[in-house]
């Protein structure tokens, strides 16, 4: 599980965007562009060609 804080410093590398966590999937989605990254092992996963789909 992400903690807060990161959550709240962390935009989409992309168009800057917020983002919203799904735990259950283990993703963060923007909520601006739609953008679907990863988390593994709770850490984020925000490379551009590592986008999940």
């Amino acid at each position: 599980m992400l903690r807060k804080e990161l959550l709240d410093i962390l935009c989409c590398p992309k168009c800057k965007g917020d983002l919203s966590y799904r735990q259950e999937e283990e993703t963060l989605t923007c909520r601006k562009c739609g953008t679907v990254y990863r988390v593994r092992n709770d850490i984020p996963i925000m490379l551009e060609n590592d986008e999940h789909r």
